[in-house]
């Protein structure tokens, strides 16, 4: 797992401009803290900051190879968990390696099968290859999207990076944000390519970006698709267990310590559990690490998003499956430091308003770091097997809106807007644009013909998550993790797994009359029962009002700051009113107003973007 970092210019001679690309590598210096590197051409420079986790001593990037007709140079992010199949393969090809690396086996599949190496690949990854044979530059992310890749398009080449921060660097570009980039932004809609500033763009998952001298072109190498599904279901349910075992055991793969993010919810607990049974079978033991706030069991108090508290339950699986456990335990004050949001902001770009999903997340990863390099999540087992409540409730899936908007209280269109300044608010018009890219999105769903209503309905409900939800959370995830240096790993996003469930029919997903049945099934066997039988609950929020008064006091600082640039975007009288309610008793969608307006604040300070507001 690294950070990347690059420049062409046909019109430049890039090796004099060594320093700027220092600039753009060095932003990736948490992505990568074990080593960097860069290679300067005439037209081209590339950069790379290292995290070692195979093959520690031959890794290092960026890694070449020469040909007679020029170098071959590549810069990599990511893992192919099924590098020692392609080595074997390539080999026998007539390769040959002189180091232990994926990265060495990635660019031996660009020299032997071209851009055709995407067809090759299975994994989480985002990298560039500059082929000096035919100048061209190719960029390359994941099915799923799970490693992110940004680009920025200049009148004589591209400029690109791991994330956004890198491409900033660049003095050749202007740190400009328009309404266009700020409704996305209040919107949340996750819409493709969208990357907040003005004139960059995220490559899309499952897409590769050739660039050369006669421009830029993009093609599409994987999509979700519809195909008929043949499996009776016990062969389904057997089905996902053998994939889910095999995946789980490939991301095992590490020259580093290792361990899995444990929720005690059935995603994670399933995770947990194969990975105990792997790694006992090489005599490991398996870590486990959990978050949770002082005093949340203790003091728990059901809501319409959680029956119970996760402790319990994690406690069951630790010692169901035998773990090294830790528990990283959080107050109040760290969840509410303005040092930490300042890193969690900065990790991710953008001020999108989780506040402590995010801030918890980046403390739980900054503490486990101290212990391991690399971590497998449950991330995604919602999106892939149906585990929200809002895939089980006919109206909401009917909702003329994106599902999760019409549930969740922080995503609710008031909650998202109500704390715009109102001239603003109006020139963005976030809920005609969000109902423009909900209807764009349904568009993309490709169908069966034949299929019945229920099918259809279910199967956009499915791909909506899958293109759009699940992609805020993969984001998230990467930011936060490797902010810290810390490499998280997500079985559930393998693209076969997706693909084989996503066409499974809907009532062999809920056979048993619950969410996610076939993972339930076809885990239970690593499982406690207490955890088979538990119902969904999200990502813990602490629920002590002292949090809401820390954020009270902060915005309310804000407040009284004449100056404050923040208001240029929020409406001042919103967060007057706010700030005077009682902690106690505060709405959730009027806490996250509060995060968002504190997000806001934070990376107008990181950024000082230039606001184009008209």
């Amino acid at each position: 797992m690294c950070g990347i970092a690059g420049w062409v210019s046909f019109d430049t001679d890039l090796t004099r401009q060594g320093d700027v690309l220092d600039a753009m590598t060095e932003t990736m210096a948490c992505r990568g803290p074990d080593g960097r590197g860069t290679y300067l051409g005439t037209h081209v420079g590339l950069g790379h900051r290292r995290l070692a986790i195979i093959d520690l001593p031959g890794g290092t990037q960026p890694m070449s190879v020469s040909t007679p007709a020029g170098d071959v140079v590549l810069v990599y992010s990511g893992e192919a968990y099924n590098f020692q199949e392609l080595r074997g393969r390539l080999e026998s090809l007539g390769h040959s390696f002189r180091t232990d690396s994926d990265t060495e086996v990635v660019l031996h599949s660009y020299l032997e099968w071209g851009e055709s190496v995407v067809d090759h690949l299975d994994g989480m990854y985002a990298f560039a290859i500059w082929d000096e044979r035919d100048q061209k530059l190719l960029l390359v992310r994941d099915r799923m999207g799970i490693k992110p890749l940004f680009y920025h398009p200049t009148p004589d080449g591209v400029l690109f990076g791991s994330e956004p921060k890198a491409i900033l660097a660049n003095p050749r570009v202007r740190k400009a944000v328009d309404t266009d980039g700020l409704r996305e932004l209040f919107a949340q809609t996750k819409t493709p390519g969208w990357a907040l500033w003005k004139g960059m763009h995220e490559v899309l998952p499952g897409t590769l970006i050739s660039v050369d001298r006669r421009g830029l072109r993009e093609r599409t190498y994987w999509r979700l698709q519809p195909a008929e599904h043949t499996d009776s279901l016990d062969d389904t349910v057997a089905r996902v267990r053998e994939m889910l075992t095999g995946i789980v055991d490939r991301q095992l793969i590490s020259d580093v310590p290792q361990c899995v993010l444990l929720s005690g919810g059935l995603d994670s607990s399933a995770i947990t559990g194969l990975a105990a049974e792997r790694l006992a079978l090489r005599g490991e033991q398996v870590r486990t690490f959990s978050v949770d706030f002082a005093g949340q069991e203790e003091n728990f108090v059901p809501d319409e998003m959680r029956e119970t508290p996760d402790s319990p339950f994690v406690r069951d699986v630790a010692a169901h499956v035998g773990s090294a456990h830790h528990d990283v335990v959080l107050n109040p004050a760290d969840l509410s430091d303005p040092e930490v949001r300042r890193a969690a902001v900065g990790a991710r770009d953008i001020p999108n308003g989780f506040g402590d999903l995010d801030n918890s997340l980046y403390l739980l990863f900054k503490a486990i770091r101290e212990r391991s390099t690399v971590a497998l999540s449950g991330e995604s087992a919602d999106e892939v097997f149906g585990g929200y409540p809002w895939f089980h409730v006919e109206a909401l899936t009917r909702a003329d809106t994106f599902p999760w908007m019409a549930v969740i209280p922080p995503l609710s269109l008031a909650a998202r807007t109500d704390h715009i300044e109102p001239g603003l608010r109006k020139r963005l018009d976030v809920g005609a644009y969000t109902a423009d890219q909900y209807a764009t999105a349904l568009a993309e769903v490709e169908h069966l013909d034949g299929a019945s209503e229920l099918e259809r309905r279910m199967r956009s409900m499915f791909h909506l998550h899958l293109t759009r939800f699940v992609r805020n959370m993969l984001d998230r995830k990467d930011r936060l993790s490797m902010a810290v240096g810390l490499e998280v790993r997500v079985p559930f996003c393998n693209h076969e797994l997706v693909e084989y469930v996503y066409n499974t029919p809907w009532s062999m997903k809920t056979f048993d009359g619950r969410e996610k049945s076939l993972l339930r099934h076809a885990a239970a066997h690593v499982m406690p029962r207490s955890v088979v039988e538990r119902v969904k609950s999200p990502y813990p929020s602490p629920q002590n009002p002292e949090y809401a008064a820390n954020l009270q006091q902060q915005v309310k600082e804000l407040v009284a700051t004449p100056d404050s640039q923040v208001f240029a975007l929020v409406d001042r009288a919103w967060a007057q009113q706010v700030v005077a309610q009682d902690p106690a008793g505060m709405p959730v969608g009027v806490r996250a107003g509060l995060e968002r307006v504190l997000d806001l604040s934070t990376w107008l300070e990181l950024h000082s973007p230039e606001l184009q507001l008209d």
